[in-house]
C-alpha cells in the first residue's frame, strides 16, 4: 500500500471502524498493567518512543514480558531476573517477533517506560509520550512483521494524538539506554511511514 494513502486510511478507519476506545487500540490484545498513572494536565502527547525488550535477554517467544508488565514475573525463574527484581515498569504497546500486538496501558494514561529522559527540549518523556516495546535485543535485527505492525500502529496513534516526533529509548536517554539499538532499521520505518525528516532523530533519512 502506498505511503501517500495513509492519511485517508487513518481518518476512514478511525471514524468508521472505531480504532480507539478510551485510549485502547482496537487491533491490540489487551492486558492491563497496574503500572501507570495520570498524565500532567498540560501534557501534549506528541512523541512515540521505541524500545526493545526480551526476557531473559535474547530469548524470544515466552510470556515473561507480559508477566513483567503486570507484576507477575517469577524473579527466581532465571538468574538474570535477580538483576531487575522488584522493578515496576510498563509500556503502552508490545510488538512480538511475529508482529502480534499487545497493549498494557491506555494511551490516555502515563505508562512507565522511559525513565529519566529528555527530548525536544522537555524532560520526563513518560509525561507526554507513547511507548512501544519491540521483542528483540539491542544490536540485533528485528523482523519484517514488526516493521509492518509499526507501519499500521504509528499512523493510528498519530490520528488520535498530535504526534510530532518518533525516537528510540537510546535517543531520549543517551548514555543510559541503547535500545532499540543498531539493529533497528530507522530508514525502513521512515520509508514505510512517509513522515517528515524532522519527526525522526537526527540523521534518519529516507532511502
Amino acid at each position: 500500500m502506498a505511503t501517500t494513502d495513509w492519511p485517508a486510511i487513518r481518518m476512514s478507519e478511525a471514524t468508521d471502524a472505531g480504532l480507539w476506545q478510551g485510549g485502547w487500540y482496537r487491533f491490540a490484545r489487551r492486558l492491563a498493567s497496574p503500572n501507570f498513572g495520570p498524565r500532567p494536565d498540560a501534557a501534549q502527547v506528541d512523541l512515540i518512543v521505541l524500545h526493545s525488550i526480551s526476557l531473559p535477554p535474547g530469548r524470544y517467544g515466552g510470556d515473561e514480558v507480559q508477566q513483567l508488565f503486570t507484576n507477575r514475573l517469577d524473579w527466581d525463574a532465571d538468574p538474570y531476573f535477580g538483576q531487575i527484581r522488584g522493578i515496576e515498569v510498563s509500556a503502552h504497546f508490545y510488538v512480538r517477533r511475529d508482529g502480534a500486538l499487545w497493549q498494557f496501558v491506555s494511551c490516555d494514561e502515563r505508562a512507565w517506560h522511559a525513565g529519566a529522559s529528555a527530548w525536544r527540549g522537555r524532560a520526563n518523556c513518560n509525561d507526554d509520550s507513547i511507548g512501544i516495546e519491540l521483542e528483540g535485543l539491542e544490536g540485533q535485527a528485528f523482523e519484517p512483521a514488526q516493521y509492518e505492525a509499526l507501519a499500521s500502529l504509528c499512523p493510528a496513534i498519530a490520528q488520535r494524538y498530535p504526534i510530532a516526533y518518533i525516537a528510540g529509548h537510546e535517543h531520549i536517554a543517551p548514555g543510559r539506554k541503547q535500545d532499540p539499538g543498531s539493529g533497528f532499521d530507522w530508514p525502513a520505518l521512515h520509508d514505510q511511514l512517509g513522515w517528515a525528516d524532522g519527526m525522526f532523530p537526527d540523521g534518519v533519512v529516507r532511502r
